[in-house]
């Protein structure tokens, strides 16, 4: 299931944007105005302070840049509350296209506590969260959104804040019930000392014991780590196919990296990347673009809904969506209801997974 955009682009959203150019150019106008006059006060001001009565070198600069600082906060903020009223509207066209919801403000759930119990975010002293996107995919409920955390390093004068991880959460429920807690992570998360030795036996998080899982196929194993609680349950969550649809996942939203708790009846994603579904923009020209990428990112979580959908296994995406397109067979041998991930060479087989 894709969202169709030229579709929305010809009606009420394609409508919608048109009239929002009246917006744009007022936002504009009013940066450059608030810019201007507040270079025109300040100006004057900082000439005092550099070449007026005697200043400390190091105060003169952190009050310079202070106020340079704000006043760019200052007059950028009309775009930015522009841009917001774009990107919501684009967002929830698409969403409401595709009979689910989104919301710009997030309050993270229990996913995240166990994201950070299980390592999957790394550490961070402040958090921030938007574009929920949430309702139900191929038959599986599931919710999405965006996390930036940050991290005070320093001291003193030199402290400053860090970004530590930018990406998204996804939660989403899985097609059977799920006794254990397994966590895939990619190779090299868990070594032993000084990397030596291979991965660690086992990961310890809050008193919780995860062993590792030894895979007969290298491929695997050169790309993922797998650790659980039970050896014969993981062997069936690390399926071929759910591993071909998260690295399809990892694709489509541009992340570096992907990993994954299955735990509690759901898979809990963290795909660490850019920042994402920023569809708002002050030029129209990117409207289009902004939204294609946002529904090929909703599209790959849709054929990871249709993968986890254990009662539609080997029900192809084209029978699924109108105008979904042909796929190759996934790695388990059926047909996996979207293209195929690129994967290691060899791939990782059907045998001991």
């Amino acid at each position: 299931m894709r969202a169709d955009v030229d579709n929305l682009m010809r009606g009420p959203l394609g409508d919608w944007l048109t009239a929002q150019a009246g917006m744009r150019a007022a936002a504009k106008a009013k940066a450059a105005s608030r810019w201007t006059w507040g270079a025109a006060l300040l100006l004057p001001a900082l000439a005092f302070l550099w070449f007026g009565p005697a200043w400390s070198g190091e105060l003169r600069f952190f009050i310079t840049a202070g106020a340079l600082v704000a006043l760019g906060a200052w007059g950028y903020q009309p775009i930015a509350e522009a841009k917001r009223a774009i990107k919501v509207g684009i967002n929830s066209a698409i969403a409401e296209s595709l009979g689910i919801a989104y919301e710009h403000d997030v309050e993270p759930g229990a996913e995240f506590e166990s994201a950070q119990r299980y390592g999957l975010v790394p550490s961070h002293d402040r958090s921030a969260f938007e574009d929920r996107w949430f309702g139900t995919l191929e038959g599986r409920d599931f919710q999405l959104y965006e996390a930036h955390l940050e991290e005070r390093r320093g001291s003193g004068k030199n402290q400053r804040w860090v970004t530590v991880f930018r990406g998204v959460i996804i939660r989403m429920a899985f097609g059977r019930s799920i006794r254990s807690t397994t966590l895939l992570q990619r190779a090299g998360k868990h070594r032993k000392w000084l990397g030596l030795g291979g991965t660690k036996d086992s990961v310890s998080f809050g008193g919780h014991r995860l062993d590792f899982v030894d895979q007969v196929h290298p491929a695997f194993d050169a790309v993922f780590a797998l650790f659980c609680d039970d050896q014969v349950e993981a062997r069936v969550l690390a399926h071929p196919s759910y591993v071909e649809h998260l690295l399809k996942v990892e694709a489509a939203f541009g992340a570096e990296e992907l990993r994954a708790l299955f735990a509690g009846g759901a898979v809990i994603i963290v795909a660490e990347g850019k920042d994402m579904f920023e569809s708002g923009t002050m030029n129209p020209e990117e409207d289009r673009l902004r939204a294609e990428e946002t529904a090929g990112q909703i599209a790959a979580l849709t054929g990871l809904a249709l993968a986890l959908n254990q009662t539609a296994r080997g029900r192809a995406m084209g029978a699924a969506s109108p105008g979904a397109t042909a796929v190759p067979r996934a790695l388990h041998g059926e047909e996996s209801g979207v293209a195929a991930a690129p994967r290691p060479a060899g791939g990782f087989g059907r045998k001991g997974l």
